[in-house]
């Protein structure tokens, strides 16, 4: 299975499904299922019970994973959606690097 190109704390634009268009930041990653949690994107309503955290329970919005073929990573340089390549720095280690601009997305 391919490893993913987008990682926790990334800023990601979505480019389809009902919240096409939104940004958010990546809450949570899921690379056996290939999936992110967006935070505010693809709310689904859960019926909680309650427990000790929650003693009220009741309906709740919740954040569901989407599929990471459905969201874009935004570059933190040139702030557009970009694809991801991957280089090797100074250090030895592999980074990613914005298509657009060439420069690095991680730090």
């Amino acid at each position: 299975m391919n490893s993913m190109n987008i990682k926790k704390g990334d800023t990601v634009r979505v480019l389809s499904g009902k919240d096409k268009g939104k940004e958010g930041q990546v809450v949570r990653s899921v690379p056996s299922k290939q999936r992110v949690v967006v935070e505010k994107v693809n709310m689904v309503k859960k019926a909680m019970r309650p427990t000790q955290q929650n003693p009220q329970g009741g309906i709740m919005s919740i954040e569901a994973p989407i599929h990471v073929s459905n969201v874009m990573v935004i570059c933190p340089e040139c702030k557009q959606p970009t694809r991801v390549s991957h280089r090797k720095n100074e250090a030895g280690k592999n980074v990613r690097v914005c298509k657009k601009c060439g420069k690095d997305i991680d730090k």
